[in-house]
């Protein structure tokens, strides 16, 4: 197995979704290529990262007032419109 067939079918392996032959085909081919290894191992621990991650609700204050700034910040780079940077000049 090659790292581009590896590559390939990494997300099916991380969702073990694949038949026994190529998923031992890929776990011998994480034994003796580094490279891949890591890239498995991080990809996994990233997955893992992101399912054991909770929403956090921000504050309505500070919703209202990031909002506004995005909005604001949105507005400047229209074209037609000046920033107040620019107006200052």
């Amino acid at each position: 197995m090659t790292c581009a067939e590896f590559l390939k079918e990494l997300t099916d392996y991380l969702d073990e979704t694949l038949d026994q032959r190529t998923r031992a085909e890929l776990e011998d081919h994480l034994v003796w290529c580094h490279d891949c290894f890591v890239v498995c191992d991080t990809t996994k621990k990233t997955i893992q990262i992101y399912r054991d991650s909770k929403m956090y609700e921000l504050p309505d204050d500070l919703r209202t007032r990031l909002h506004s700034a995005i909005v604001s910040k949105c507005k400047s780079k229209k074209p037609g419109h000046s920033t107040a940077d620019e107006k200052s000049k």
